[in-house]
């Protein structure tokens, strides 16, 4: 293949010119791939290639541009420009002759930037030795991505033709390696991303099947469903509501061989008595008024898989006789119909009432109480879960400012104020506050007085006392004379600190223990007796 540069004669000796300047050319664009490859650093490489550029006469200043998401021109590398220079080096979309490039995406050529209009000099970089000026865009998938310009000195062997096919070139080769680096960063990004969620999957200290909590009794509990949800066994999940009772029928099933089956839920509670039996059993065509056609009940959707009857306390002793039967035989017929119909069902029952006072009473039926609770799992309310609260907080905090797209923190105060709530909603009630929080409070930092729109109106007051007026002096001063006492007190600090501690005793020993029931006793909370047991040293 003969190489023709443009402008020379057609004769052997100028062909042979054409073929070393193409060999020349070769070896430039070689060592510029190379380069490119040789470090991590992009921008550095890049602007070692605009050296190299320089060196073999192609240009004497070179700048590259990168359109941004706003449609600006943004400087990404350079060579022989000042740190003044770069600040100024910004264009917009057909501004001047490199803004004209980036928008028509073709060269744009300036022969003599001293009487050319479109040379804007917005880096200040014009001078008597720079002549020309040539602006390349670089395009990827069809698209302008950014320009490379090049000032050139009138000493330049090379016609404008050749710098700007090198520079397209050139352009090309650096817009590939962009390419490539934007990628490489995205699939980083997305990996990182990636791994930040299955950390937060997996089972960690304070995470067991998206149930947060690291407290003692939590871990026991966890330990215990690691034990018992691989068996078939039924499990009576018993607790306050809003303590998770669902979640730890959905940890039974996930963790248990029936994984891949049906989960279905039921709350007994919130069906009426007449059709209760119909979802349980299901019903034939005809079996009733509305019954237009056959419908199976939540034991046969949930067949080689788990049912989780929540409130199973509220269902009637007809009812408890029939459930009592499916349990004992895994067999059942639907309601209208004698045929009947066989399952392979694991029961996760829960209820937050004393059913054992039930039984006494004859509300509910003896034997399927103790055919329910084969595994019995008791749920602590959150006020007995101090350790968790603040895991929870955070949890539901960090999930609601995703899902409303705000930046919140809370400060200590406000974190003690939550931390000594009570709860008396539990779970489900610190939820929905945390929603409430992230939706009223501004943005930043959340201080203790913003809880009043949070909290409850009878806890606001709580924490927030009428501020009593100052009396009168002369009023101060007949109290304070009528309350002297006719003998010296001898009431020091360090009394009323053993008085303290001896109350705190007694109230232990009078709950045998319990810190919770002590400290309503005394009109604490389970943080504040905590506290006060660490700091006298009561041996519990």
């Amino acid at each position: 293949m003969i190489f023709d540069i443009p402008g020379l004669p057609n004769t052997p000796e100028c062909k042979t010119c054409a073929l070393t300047f193409a060999y020349k050319e070769i070896e430039l664009l070689y060592e510029i791939a190379v380069t490119l490859a040789s470090t991590e650093d992009l921008t550095e490489t890049i602007e070692q290639g605009m050296r190299l550029l320089k060196r073999h006469g192609y240009l004497d200043r070179c700048a590259l541009f990168l359109l941004g998401e706003d449609s600006m021109l943004e400087l990404y590398a350079s060579i022989d420009l000042s740190d003044q220079q770069k600040l100024r080096a910004t264009y917009k979309l057909g501004e001047g002759a490199t803004g004209m490039a980036a928008q028509g995406g073709e060269p744009v050529v300036i022969e003599n930037i001293h009487n050319h209009i479109d040379y804007l000099n917005k880096m200040g970089s014009l001078n008597t030795k720079s002549i020309s000026y040539v602006a390349v865009p670089l395009i990827q998938d069809d698209a302008v991505i950014g320009v490379i310009s090049a000032n050139l000195g009138a000493d330049k062997p090379l016609n404008f033709d050749e710098i700007v096919r090198m520079l397209t070139i050139v352009g090309s080769l650096f817009a590939g390696t962009l390419a490539v680096q934007k990628r490489y960063m995205k699939q980083t990004k997305e990996l990182q991303e990636l791994k930040s969620y299955y950390k937060e999957e997996m089972l960690g200290d304070h995470k067991f099947e998206n149930i947060v909590g690291k407290s003692t009794k939590m871990r026991q509990i966890f330990s215990m469903l690691e034990t018992v949800a691989p068996a078939d066994a039924t499990i009576l999940v018993r607790g306050e509501t809003g303590t998770g009772k669902e979640l730890i029928a959905t940890a039974v099933h996930n963790l248990s061989r029936r994984s891949n089956g049906p989960f279905i839920k039921l709350n007994c509670a919130a069906i009426s008595e007449t059709l209760l039996e119909s979802e349980l059993f299901g019903h034939e065509k005809g079996a009733f008024t509305d019954a237009k056609e056959m419908r199976k009940g939540r034991f046969e959707l949930a067949d080689g898989g788990t049912l989780f009857l929540d409130e199973i306390g509220d269902i009637t002793p007809s009812l408890q006789v029939k459930l009592l039967r499916i349990l004992q035989e895994q067999e059942f017929e639907r309601v209208g119909g004698n045929k009947t119909v066989k399952v392979n069902v694991r029961l996760v029952a829960a209820t937050n009432r004393n059913l054992e006072e039930m039984v006494k009473k004859g509300e509910f039926r003896e034997d399927l109480f103790y055919r329910l609770n084969v595994i019995p799992i008791n749920l602590p309310p959150l006020r007995e879960r101090y350790e968790d609260v603040k895991l929870l907080v955070e949890h539901y905090m960090k999930k609601f400012m995703k899902e409303h797209h705000k930046q919140m923190t809370l400060s200590k105060a406000a974190m003690e104020l939550l931390l000594d709530y009570p709860w008396p909603g539990n779970i489900r009630e610190l939820q929905n506050m945390m929603e409430r929080l992230v939706l009223i409070c501004p943005e930043g930092e959340v201080q203790p007085e913003m809880l009043n729109h949070v909290l409850p109106f009878n806890y606001q007051k709580l924490y927030n006392p009428p501020v009593q007026e100052a009396p009168k002096p002369e009023v101060a001063q007949e109290t304070a004379a009528a309350a002297e006492p006719s003998e010296p007190q001898t009431l020091t600090k360090a009394t009323l600190h053993d008085m303290e501690k001896e109350a705190i005793i007694q109230a232990l020993l009078e709950n045998r223990g319990i810190q919770t029931k002590a400290a309503a006793q005394l009109e604490m909370t389970p943080r504040q007796i905590g506290y006060k047991i660490k700091k006298y040293g009561i041996d519990i």
